[in-house]
């Protein structure tokens, strides 16, 4: 090479130098095109990257306003002021929004359209209007089917929605976990414990680890709805048992409990009724309580089984029938050696429940626990969704049709729970239905 240009330096012949001067114009203008058309397919990645970004955040904000758009614009906006690295100011009439219909498993799409136009030194010698770039993307929520057999309600960013630990053995092969939780670590398992579900989902991070047996990890999935966010306790349909006695002209009047030595039959209310509320449930150690077909409610009180608990085709209620928002609402705690056969009603207010708790109560230090040795039979959906529910112990709850709702579900020492059905609609004879909650994730879809 250097002998080359040696030789050109040398030559006095002149043609050489008029080929290269008639050239020149054509390799500077090849050099200019070149460099703009990298500008030019730089700025398209940005502003692809940027269309992307916007996209997904609308979406997101679509699914968690249950399909509404009015903030989308705004969700966008806000996502364009942290992510558009183009340096320039997008055309006037961008960013477009769009929602283009449901289709198939796609549902909350947000179409995101952007556009730039900028001159550039070179090009603009030969091209008075520069390209407008152009970059578009869809993204939706892809439903993926199945609903979560057990759900933590639990949406704050610092605490977990799911936790699973000790020797804990959870064996749900056809089932989903899900957490609404945001904290970065909002479904865990540690320990040595072992769990298998088809997937685990939240709203916030997901850890993966050895104790986790699944075929998918979804963190950062929307957030899944309450399935039984419309039901609630009606004080009219609670009727309390009393006893009412007099002694030297003064009336006294007391609530019984509900446990292995009630009268049902003889049990009334004020009005005369027969009697479905009670001050609280208990039954002893070696007791055993078979309650006939029917709804129960638990009026401010506890219920504890410390013995055998029969019931199939009803369900337990903790409220109160105060309708004060600070009413006091009972729990519920099975101790150790304990034995609860319990199934949910197929029709009805609560279809499909075994146990519920009513939404006023407190989250507190104290939990619901399902504890101890107790090799149980429960049909039906236990539902806590303002405290935690703990299964903990050496039970061996055997989950043929269960769904556990609560604003934190804890499993812990040796407990396990097998459960071997795929989906709620597959329990359709248990009363228990879809829950609408069906699991998602936001994807970019075009």
């Amino acid at each position: 090479m250097r002998n080359l240009f040696k030789d050109l330096w040398n030559d006095r012949r002149g043609n050489v130098l008029i080929i290269i001067g008639a050239a020149l114009p054509v390799l500077i203008g090849a050099a200019g095109l070149a460099t703009d058309t990298i500008q030019w397919t730089l700025w398209k990645r940005q502003l692809q990257r940027a269309a992307d970004s916007a996209a997904m955040a609308g979406a997101y904000d679509r699914a968690k306003a249950n399909g509404a758009t009015t903030g989308i614009a705004t969700s966008v906006s806000h996502d364009l002021t942290l992510n558009l690295h183009t340096a320039m100011a997008l055309q006037t009439g961008y960013p477009q929004v769009t929602f283009p219909a449901n289709s198939g498993s796609m549902k909350n799409q947000v179409k995101v359209t952007l556009a730039v136009q900028q001159r550039l030194p070179f090009s603009s010698m030969f091209v008075p209007n520069p390209p407008v770039i152009i970059a578009n993307a869809t993204a939706a929520n892809i439903e993926l089917g199945g609903d979560a057999c057990v759900e933590a309600l639990e949406n704050s960013a610092t605490k977990s929605g799911i936790q699973i630990s000790g020797n804990a053995g959870i064996y749900m092969p056809d089932c989903t976990f899900h957490s609404n939780s945001k904290a970065s670590n909002a479904a865990y398992a540690k320990g040595s414990s072992a769990v298998t579900v088809d997937a685990v989902s939240a709203v916030g991070g997901i850890a993966q680890s050895n104790n986790w047996t699944v075929n998918a990890y979804r963190p950062y999935s929307p957030a899944m709805a309450d399935p039984f966010a419309n039901i609630n306790p009606v004080a009219s349909n609670m009727k309390c048992a009393q006893v009412s006695t007099t002694k030297n002209g003064k009336t006294t009047t007391t609530y019984p409990a509900l446990d292995e030595t009630t009268d049902l039959n003889n049990s009334k209310d004020a009005g005369g009724n027969k009697a479905n509320c009670f001050s609280s449930l208990s039954v002893g150690a070696n007791k055993t309580l078979t309650l006939p077909a029917g709804t129960y409610y638990i009026n401010g009180g506890d219920a504890f089984i410390q013995g055998n608990l029969t019931c199939n085709d009803c369900t337990i209620v903790l409220t109160n029938t105060s309708t004060a928002t600070n009413a006091t609402i009972g729990q519920f705690k099975v101790n150790a050696s304990s034995n609860i056969n319990i199934t949910a009603p197929t029709s009805g207010t609560y279809q499909g429940i075994a146990i519920f708790q009513d939404r006023r109560a407190v989250d507190s230090t104290q939990t619901n626990k399902i504890n101890g040795n107790s090799a149980s039979v429960i049909t039906g959906a236990l539902y806590f969704p303002s405290q935690e529910l703990q299964y903990n112990g050496t039970g061996n709850t055997t989950a043929t049709c269960t769904q556990i709702v609560a604003r934190r579900v804890d499993f812990s020492g040796n407990s396990t729970v097998s459960n071997r059905f795929k989906r709620m609609t597959d329990c359709t004879a248990y009363g228990l239905k879809s829950s609408g909650g069906t699991i998602t994730i936001v994807r970019l879809v075009a």
